[in-house]
């Protein structure tokens, strides 16, 4: 009998065979098993990303809505515990302007709720600046005076700690008595103005100025044009007038406690302990030592008034360095310091 009589195909027989569906099943079933795993793992990234997804929403959330919490409930200061005596302490950290938190504004309306706080036994500023506007100084410097001769009970101690120059003396000079640190920098009476002068420049890169004005005054001290020995002298006239206040002022606030050295005012700066030996300063000290050992009232409430935090980030990201590099390069500002 043949092979095609037999019903088998040639080459095979009954045991050695295999079904063509016995070859294909098992490569199906492995192709469906990773189909089945590639689609689990889509649907894990899925979840995860997911789950990520409104983690961060949440997150945003939380921090807008903290945002809000502070405009609307700002942090508690030391003013809400402040039921029993204390010694109120006000911060002048920074140069002090209109736009920082040394400014006439914030010192000066710290000092009045000081002041009027009966438990409050004395009031002290703790200085850290190097000076700044003579107008916002002065402000300070003239409420200090007036709150003064309005508690005549009720002292304010000015207490510098790294650097108390210039304008930021010139407050201190108001103050009752002045205390430092042996190595702290005092003094800088003096006033000073600067700028930058760009004709040099300009003619190398051949640009040209273009300048119109109605008063003949009016580009008084311009940056960019040739400077005019009539313009500095009246310029100079103006510092030294400044300079008149300043010294007039600290006179009236030490007195007799300075000394007579001619140094004092030439803009000079020395440490807290030849300050003592000056009159600059009446003695070292810390704010801590001034409550405790002059004013006898350990605590210390602060009376401080702060940027806003919402000012505060944007000052932390930057916001305003450009417009402080403009000030520096293009403005001419008078400054004690």
């Amino acid at each position: 009998m043949s092979d095609w009589e037999s019903g088998h195909k040639p080459g095979w027989d009954s045991k050695s065979a295999p079904p063509s569906s016995a070859v294909k099943e098992p490569e199906s079933r492995r192709d469906w098993k990773l189909i089945e795993k590639l689609v689990m793992s889509l649907q894990s990234e899925q979840r995860k990303s997911r789950r990520w997804g409104i983690f961060f929403k949440l997150l945003t959330f939380f921090y807008l809505f903290a945002i809000l919490l502070m405009f609307k409930f700002p942090f508690s200061s030391g003013l809400d515990s402040a039921t029993s005596d204390h010694t109120a302490i006000i911060e002048v950290n920074g140069p002090i302007a209109s736009d920082t938190d040394a400014s006439a504004d914030n010192i000066v309306g710290a000092m009045r709720q000081a002041f009027e706080n009966e438990r409050s036994r004395a009031v002290l500023l703790r200085i850290n600046s190097p000076g700044g506007s003579p107008v916002q100084s002065g402000y300070v410097y003239d409420e200090i005076k007036r709150l003064r001769a309005k508690y005549p009970e009720k002292k304010l101690y000015a207490v510098i700690s790294d650097i108390g120059a210039s304008g930021a003396y010139y407050i201190a000079a108001a103050a009752d008595e002045i205390y430092a640190d042996k190595a702290s920098l005092v003094g800088s009476i003096g006033v000073v103005s600067g700028g930058f002068g760009f004709t040099g420049v300009m003619d190398k890169l051949g640009v040209e100025r273009r300048l119109y004005t109605a008063g003949e005054n009016k580009a008084f001290l311009d940056p960019f044009s040739p400077e005019s020995e009539k313009e500095v002298n009246f310029w100079e006239s103006v510092l030294a007038t400044t300079h008149a206040q300043f010294i007039e002022q600290v006179k009236a606030g030490r007195g007799d406690r300075l000394a007579d050295d001619e140094r004092l005012f030439s803009g000079l700066i020395w440490t807290g302990e030849q300050a003592v030996e000056l009159g600059l300063v009446d003695g070292l000290g810390s704010s801590s030592y001034v409550a405790r050992e002059i004013v006898g009232e350990e605590e210390l409430v602060d009376y401080s008034r702060r940027s806003s935090p919402f000012t505060e980030l944007l000052d932390q990201f930057g916001v305003s360095v450009g417009s402080g590099i403009v000030d520096q390069i293009v403005e001419s500002r008078l400054e004690l310091r």
